[in-house]
């Protein structure tokens, strides 16, 4: 059978995909599992490298780069986004609170679902809002699970600190108290993939007076209840 798309060059990155999908390989396992010269295979690898759909290893081998994942990830938001709207409609009420869904796209976050409180000073945050990677709950989850490279890259700037990012590893939730506006107050935790990748981070917000300046105290175990749903959605799918 002809693998042949008519495009050489994808079809040698395809193989040179195709054969990592079986692990970890060195430039002459990459030579001797596709067939392709070792000029070849070794720039077509660094060009792999360059867009993260490969990377290295400890042992400095080629495996299978975190954009692949990613990509998994987005081909899942429809699943996502159909369970979202009654688990952030529960989390509201559970909690008396504004909730959101964010995903992380390059060095913003957007608001993908929104399940607003329903009367009395709230924090609104309208489905499309692009938020900034550097300040609140939310930013923290979707950082703290990151490759070490775009982790230390993403705290440049950050209002929160490695030390805080550790905290948030360990504790599985992450809060902020009026980091990324004056008086607003967040509890936010992870939802994963099915490949235990976060993938998105479920959110309530609102007034400090409300929520206090320990609000995970209050609400981190509606969170982690609510982001457990979403990533359990995912994977059944």
């Amino acid at each position: 059978m002809d693998n042949s798309s008519g495009v050489g060059v994808l079809d040698k990155a395809a193989l040179v995909l195709s054969a990592l999908e079986s692990g970890p390989a060195t430039l002459a396992g990459l030579v001797a599992a596709t067939g392709l010269a070792r000029p070849t295979a070794h720039r077509l690898a660094v060009a792999l490298e360059h867009h993260r759909l490969v990377t290295r290893d400890m042992q400095g081998r080629f495996i299978l780069g975190p954009r692949l994942s990613e990509l998994s990830a987005a081909a899942g938001e429809d699943r996502l986004l159909a369970t979202a709207g009654p688990v952030l409609t529960h989390l509201r009420d559970v909690t008396g609170e504004s909730a959101q869904l964010y995903r992380r796209q390059g060095d913003l976050r957007i608001c993908v679902a929104a399940a607003e409180r329903l009367s009395g000073l709230r924090d609104t945050v309208p489905v499309g809002s692009t938020l900034p990677m550097k300040a609140g709950s939310a930013a923290q989850v979707l950082l703290a699970w990151e490759e070490p490279e775009r982790l230390h890259r993403g705290l440049q700037g950050a209002r929160f600190t490695a030390t805080a990012l550790s905290g948030v590893r360990r504790r599985g939730w992450a809060q902020s108290i009026g980091e990324r506006e004056p008086g607003v107050a967040s509890v936010s935790a992870p939802v994963r993939g099915p490949s235990n990748r976060v993938v998105a981070a479920v959110s309530v917000s609102g007034p400090i007076e409300r929520l206090s300046r320990h609000p995970g105290r209050l609400h981190a175990q509606a969170i982690i209840e609510a982001a457990g749903r979403l990533t359990e959605a995912l994977r059944r799918a």
